[in-house]
C-alpha cells in the first residue's frame, strides 16, 4: 500500500451510489425476474466508468469499483456461494426501541420513499443451511475484476491513480449476518462456520490481490454486533467472538502479505443516535492482531470523534497504515475543508508519522444498494472536500 510520502492522499470506504437504471436492474436479479445479461453489464460499464472519472476529477487518490455490481457489501456472498437458503433471523440495532420517536420518523421516511428506495432497503438475507461452498469458477468475482480493468483502461484513470482497491466481506461479518441455522448438519458451533467461511473466501481474497488491487476486508461486525448479536451478553463474551473473527481472517489472509490488504472497522453505517455503540478502546488490542497493513475507522461522526487520543495509549503498530474516516457519510452537511485538515492534522499528531495516515471516510455510501442517506451530488462534494482538506493539511505538513 502506498504511503501519504510527500502529501497526504485520500480514498473511500467502498461503496458509492448506484444510478437508477443499474439499482433497478439489481432489485430485480433480487426478486428472480429475468435481467438480461449483456444490458446487465453494459449498465455497469457505463456506472464504472461514471464514478471513476468522478473519482479522478474531485481528488481521490486511492480509488475503488464502488461495488456497483453488488447487492450488498456483504450478503453478496450468498450468490458467490452455496449452502444458504431460507430466512435469516437477525435482530436490529437498539435505537429504534430506546428512541421510539427516531423510530417513527424513520417509518415515516420510509412510507414517503420511492418502490425503489423502500425495495432496496428490505432485502430478506437467508441462512446458512448445510456446508458452504464457493463458486469453483469465481464467475461473479472475475467478472467484477474483469469490469474494473477494462474502465480503468477506458477511461484512462488507471494512469493516474495512486492505486486501486477492491472490497471483501469478512467470515465475521458473513457468519453473523447470514446467520447459521441451529440444525445446521455440517456447522454444530458458530467457530465451525467461520472457520469454514474463512477457507471459502480465501480464494476471494487471493483473487483481489493477483489483479492488482489493495484488498479491503470489511469487518463491521468487530464493532457493530456489541449491540446487535451482543447486546444482552457481557463484554468478555463479545471480545471472544471478536478474537474469533479475528482468528479467520488471518486464516483466510494467510497466503496475502499484510502490505496488500486494509481492514474496515465500523459501528454500523446510519443516521441514528447509536445510543449502544461499544468504546473503540477494548477492542483496538485485538484489531492489532489483524494480520494486515492498515485499518479504517470512522473518527468524523459525533458519535466517535474523541477516541483519537486512543492512539496514545495504544500506539498504531510500526508496520500499520491508519485510515481515518474525516468526513461523514450519513449526512448531507458538507464538511469545510478546514474542518477536514484539522481531523487530520489531530490523527497525524497521535499517530505520531504523516507518511503513515491516508484520509478517509467513514464508511461507504452506498452499502447496500439503494440504501443511500446522502445525495449523490453531495457525495461527490464531500469527497472534493475530502481531497481539498488534505491538501491543505499537507500544505502545513509537508
Amino acid at each position: 500500500m502506498r504511503h501519504s510520502t510527500d502529501r497526504i492522499l485520500t480514498t473511500h470506504v467502498g461503496s458509492l451510489p448506484r444510478s437508477e437504471k443499474l439499482l433497478r436492474m439489481l432489485i430485480d436479479r433480487e426478486a428472480g425476474h429475468e435481467v438480461d445479461e449483456a444490458a446487465f453489464e453494459k449498465q455497469v460499464e457505463h456506472d464504472l466508468d461514471d464514478v471513476l472519472q468522478k473519482q479522478h476529477e474531485v481528488g481521490v487518490d486511492i480509488v475503488g469499483d464502488g461495488e456497483l455490481p453488488r447487492l450488498g457489501f456483504s450478503f453478496y456472498v450468498k450468490d458467490r456461494m452455496s449452502g444458504f437458503g431460507g430466512h435469516s433471523p437477525r435482530g436490529t440495532v437498539t435505537d429504534f426501541a430506546k428512541f421510539p420517536g427516531y423510530a417513527k420518523l424513520k417509518q415515516q421516511q420510509a412510507a414517503r420513499g420511492d418502490e425503489i428506495s423502500k425495495s432496496a432497503t428490505l432485502y430478506d438475507m437467508p441462512e446458512c443451511q448445510c456446508a458452504v461452498k464457493y463458486d469453483t469458477q469465481k464467475r461473479a468475482a472475475r467478472q467484477e475484476l474483469r469490469l474494473f480493468k477494462e474502465s480503468l483502461t477506458r477511461t484512462g484513470v488507471g494512469n493516474h491513480t495512486a492505486e486501486t482497491f477492491v472490497t471483501a466481506a469478512n467470515p465475521g461479518i458473513v457468519s453473523t449476518t447470514l446467520l447459521r441455522n441451529q440444525n445446521n448438519p455440517d456447522y454444530s458451533t458458530d467457530r465451525d462456520y467461520v472457520m469454514a467461511l474463512a477457507e471459502e473466501l480465501r480464494g476471494e481474497y487471493e483473487l483481489v490481490v493477483e489483479h492488482g488491487h489493495t484488498l479491503q476486508v470489511d469487518g463491521p461486525d468487530l464493532a457493530l454486533e456489541r449491540q446487535i448479536l451482543y447486546v444482552d451478553k457481557p463484554l468478555d463474551a463479545f471480545l471472544k467472538r471478536v478474537e474469533l473473527h479475528i482468528e479467520a481472517l488471518n486464516a483466510a489472509l494467510v497466503n496475502i502479505p499484510k502490505d496488500r490488504v486494509r481492514l474496515h472497522v465500523c459501528w454500523g453505517n446510519w443516521d441514528g443516535p447509536h445510543i449502544d455503540d461499544m468504546d473503540l478502546e477494548p477492542l483496538l488490542p485485538l484489531l492489532y492482531q489483524a494480520k494486515v497493513g492498515g485499518l479504517s475507522i470512522p473518527f468524523a461522526n459525533p458519535r466517535h470523534q474523541h477516541e483519537t487520543e486512543l492512539f496514545v495509549s495504544y500506539p498504531l503498530p510500526d508496520e500499520m497504515l491508519l485510515f481515518p474516516g474525516v468526513v461523514d457519510v450519513t449526512t448531507n452537511y458538507l464538511e469545510h475543508p478546514e474542518v477536514v485538515a484539522e481531523r487530520i492534522a489531530r490523527l497525524i499528531d497521535v499517530v505520531g508519522e504523516r507518511e503513515r495516515v491516508i484520509a478517509s471516510t467513514d464508511c461507504g455510501f452506498s452499502t447496500f444498494a439503494g440504501y443511500t442517506m446522502v445525495a449523490d451530488d453531495v457525495v461527490w462534494a464531500k469527497l472534493q472536500v475530502l481531497s481539498q482538506g488534505a491538501a491543505l493539511a499537507s500544505k502545513r505538513l509537508w
